[in-house]
């Protein structure tokens, strides 16, 4: 007898603009920048339209788009070492990022 499996694999979260909002209320480890770790979060846990509106949210609430990490480092220099992160990078020099 073979099982049929009833549910289908979601592949990924659909968020709402309050579930992307809620990514603001983070805080950041002792000794990193806030304005980073927030896009960091962001990034790592967002498809990259829930982060273009994150984005938005982001730079309404007065947060800085060029904050860097402890090793100087802005998400946007991380974002383009990575290939899945290009898309990542453009949005936010869209948004108006360093590059």
């Amino acid at each position: 007898m073979s099982l049929k499996k009833d549910k289908q694999k979601v592949l990924g979260e659909v968020f709402d603009d309050e579930r992307v909002k809620s990514f603001l209320d983070y805080l950041a480890p002792e000794g990193v920048s806030r304005d980073f770790h927030l896009l960091e979060k962001a990034y790592r846990g967002m498809n990259i339209d829930n982060f273009i509106s994150f984005i938005d949210f982001f730079k309404q609430a007065g947060y800085d788009l060029n904050a860097t990490n402890p090793d100087g480092l802005t998400i946007v220099q991380i974002m383009n070492q990575h290939r899945q992160g290009l898309d990542y990078a453009a949005a936010m020099v869209t948004a108006g990022a360093s590059q």
